[in-house]
């Protein structure tokens, strides 16, 4: 069997023409659901929509990593440089022939370029999400406009700014080169961690403006926080985003199953660990930077340090939880951060003690990306400001 190259550019063409045309059905949607409805709400549509499909795409992202698809095609962006599976039937036959449960089988190879033909289509929306912000404010510069429709609701104008969907336009164009380098790099556990973290980091930049359009359609001001409330949003960010970072290192180099129960591990509250294997980053998979195995004591300390970090992220997020309490018109993210969170515990601990079972294990990827974007949202929503009683105190009055 000849070695397939690790980059072959022939099928690009093809490629972004079938994610263009993917594209077309969600923008036809978002502009007959609003054709009368102004720039404002066809951009506000667009936003919401690419986010959602930006969060399936990591949702199947996940089952891709978990179902052993990311080298389903060994080369990028086609498979075997074509199109779609269809095209290399013969290759991948050959393949799947000499090694049957191997990473290329027909099954992982449509796996692998649905995930790319998703993640093609989003890049599109994000493209005419950009031109389409770029060109309305541009608009409302010429009519030096005013009010909502120019800098939007008080508190979300920096919301409105075209340089996020510019922003994640970069991000997700850096998030394609993560998604050629995991391929042809073999699953590098460094780099699929990071297109893990790009996967949540796109979520984040994409749900800024979702919100921020969102209250302006709705001619709806930013909610008043206390200062230290919103410094324990950004904590609690910080600390999730860790986490998330920890758990794709977990998933990455296959640690889940290194301790297979709750709450010690292997019957040890503190099991044969080898914290100096763990922290070892740029390596290949299943290897260490000497050339050598990395031993189980290694899986088991990358897996430990993400159940260690976990105690800690939850009571931060259920304290977080706690204090959203206090902000009435912050209800609806405080019940889906609860949601969520109780979703996280329940899978993390499905992982464990049900051996990885493939729903729990995606479900737990999306878990960690939805807890992400529902404290972007509380950010986006909020602006920090004084309170008395709390209720916000007027402009000019003494707190």
């Amino acid at each position: 069997m000849s070695e397939q190259a690790l980059y072959d550019l022939a099928p690009v063409l093809e490629l972004m023409l079938l994610g263009l045309l993917l594209a077309l059905g969600p923008l036809a949607w978002v502009w007959l659901r609003n054709r009368s409805g102004g720039s404002l709400k066809r951009l506000q549509a667009l936003s919401v929509l690419t986010l959602f499909l930006t969060f399936d795409l990591v949702l199947f992202g996940a089952f891709t990593r978990l179902t052993d698809s990311g080298l389903g095609c060994p080369d990028w962006p086609g498979c075997y440089g074509s199109a779609s599976p269809m095209g290399a039937r013969a290759q991948i036959a050959e393949a799947q022939a000499a090694m049957p449960t191997g990473p290329v089988t027909h099954g992982k190879a449509w796996i692998e370029m649905v995930h790319r033909y998703l993640a093609t289509t989003v890049g599109v929306l994000i493209i005419a999400m950009t031109i389409m912000a770029w060109r309305r404010a541009r608009r409302l510069g010429r009519a030096g406009g005013a009010g909502v429709e120019r800098t939007g609701a008080e508190g979300t104008g920096g919301a409105l700014s075209p340089w996020w969907p510019t922003l994640a336009l970069f991000w997700v164009c850096l998030q394609g080169a993560f998604g050629a380098w995991t391929v042809t790099m073999k699953l590098f556990p460094a780099i699929v961690t990071l297109h893990l973290l790009g996967g949540t980091g796109l979520l984040a930049l994409l749900c800024v403006p979702a919100v921020g359009l969102s209250r302006a359609a709705r001619q709806q001001g930013a909610t008043v926080i206390s200062p230290a409330l919103r410094a324990g949003l950004w904590l609690g960010l910080a600390l999730l985003v860790l986490q998330v970072a920890l758990g794709g290192w977990v998933s990455t180099n296959y640690a889940v199953l290194a301790c297979s129960s709750f709450p010690t591990c292997q019957g040890s509250w503190w099991p044969a660990m080898d914290f100096s294997q763990a922290l070892q980053i740029w390596r290949p998979l299943g290897m260490l930077q000497d050339g050598s195995n990395i031993s189980f004591a290694g899986l088991t300390a990358i897996h430990y340090l993400h159940r260690l970090a976990a105690y800690v992220v939850v009571a931060a997020l259920a304290g977080l939880w706690w204090r959203l309490g206090e902000v009435p018109a912050l209800a609806s993210q405080r019940r889906v951060l609860g949601a969520f969170l109780v979703l996280q515990v329940l899978t993390g601990l499905s992982n464990v003690v049900l051996d990885w079972p493939l729903v729990a294990a995606v479900l737990h990827t999306g878990g960690a990306a939805a807890l992400v974007t529902v404290i972007v949202w509380c950010l986006a929503a909020s602006r920090p400001g004084a309170l008395r009683d709390g209720l916000p105190v007027a402009r000019g009055e003494i707190a």
